[in-house]
């Protein structure tokens, strides 16, 4: 960098998984610019995603996205937020009237055109992988900075996601543990539900995520024959502690876990670092997990692995299953293929990983 240190500016409308991928853009941008990034979103989980990270200096998360502007003091005093912002202004979202929601608000606030990239207008993009997409864009430069002031180095792009993990993170994880008789165990994690968990059976039908509940109870009695010591947990969000539950009695088990109520982000996150596997559907956790150094068998529906394969920055085992031009659908897998696939990660991990045990004595 030769030119002055400036803050990047980093806006991205996206839910849990999208915005754990922009981790590598935030960390190149912080790079280049010379002080770490603002980001600008909307939900609640920026914050609990990049609370520590010493790529981004502020988060602002937009709520009430059906309030009228008027009616937002948040989004009146974002506005004078952005006058005040001299650095660039990346726009990364993919969504196009998510993107004119957002040129009309930096259009409110008089920011100048020249100083903010828009994804949707760098046509020039041709990755296939999310990370590597987010990674071309953030080596672009808005018409108002010198590209030669502010260059980047193959260093700098660091092409799996990485979340920072703090000793309070590990504090609180092991004090769940202790208090849900999950200490000193082996931890295999399973996360069947997703977004469209909770909407109506008639959506639930039509979702290409679903696996049926008796192939989940299946996989954790070819689990618990594994490993008969490991403690098996069920993860998910409160609208899912139906199906957890459902998936439970299924498999005829009474020792299993079940965390949907008290599994926040940043618990999920110091809980993956130290388990043993997870198996999951194609959704924001395991993008997650993998950022945690979770060995991942990931399940796919519509969407296609060679977009959103998670990758893991500790070179830890990630296997894909389904997704276009094979399936298109997760309940067109078989189960024993699933089941085959968690039993390589765990003769690796039975090699490899001896020493991820719940405890604190792991994350030392």
């Amino acid at each position: 960098m030769t030119g002055p240190a400036l803050t990047p500016l980093l806006i991205r409308y996206g839910r849990v998984g999208d915005m754990v991928m922009q981790a590598p853009l935030l960390h190149l941008l912080h790079r280049r610019y010379g002080r770490p990034c603002s980001l600008l979103s909307r939900g609640k989980w920026s914050s609990a995603l990049y609370s520590g990270s010493g790529d981004v200096e502020s988060i602002r998360q937009l709520r009430g996205r059906h309030t009228p502007f008027i009616l937002s003091p948040q989004r009146w005093l974002l506005v004078r937020e952005l006058q005040r912002h001299q650095g660039p202004i990346y726009i990364s979202e993919d969504i196009p009237r998510q993107t004119q929601k957002i040129r009309e608000l930096l259009a409110r606030a008089c920011v100048p055109e020249e100083r903010c990239l828009f994804y949707l207008d760098c046509p020039q993009i041709s990755s296939t992988h999310w990370v590597d997409r987010l990674l071309d864009f953030g080596c672009l430069t808005p018409p108002a900075f010198s590209a030669s002031d502010y260059p980047w180095s193959e260093s700098d792009l660091h092409r799996a996601p990485q979340l920072a993990i703090s000793t309070q993170d590990r504090v609180d994880r092991d004090s769940w543990l202790q208090r849900r008789g999950f200490a000193d165990r082996q931890l295999v994690l399973v996360q069947p539900g997703n977004k469209r968990t909770s909407r109506r059976k008639s959506s639930r039908q039509t979702d290409s995520k679903t696996w049926p509940v008796e192939c989940w109870g299946a996989l954790l009695r070819a689990m618990r024959r594994r490993l008969p010591e490991a403690q098996l947990v069920l993860c998910g969000s409160p609208p899912e502690a139906s199906l957890l539950e459902a998936v439970r009695q299924s498999s005829g088990i009474e020792r299993i876990g079940i965390a949907a109520r008290d599994m926040p982000l940043r618990r999920l996150l110091a809980v993956a670092e130290i388990a043993h596997s997870m198996v999951t559907v194609d959704t924001g956790p395991a993008h997650l997990a993998a950022a945690a150094g979770c060995p991942l068998v990931v399940l796919y529906g519509a969407e296609s692995p060679a977009r959103w394969d998670r990758r893991s920055p500790f070179a830890r085992p990630v296997i894909n299953l389904g997704g276009p031009p094979q399936t298109t659908r997760v309940d067109e897998l078989p189960l024993d293929e699933i089941v085959a696939a968690w039993l390589r990660l765990a003769d690796a991990e039975g090699v490899e990983g001896q020493g991820r045990v719940a405890s604190a004595a792991c994350a030392a």
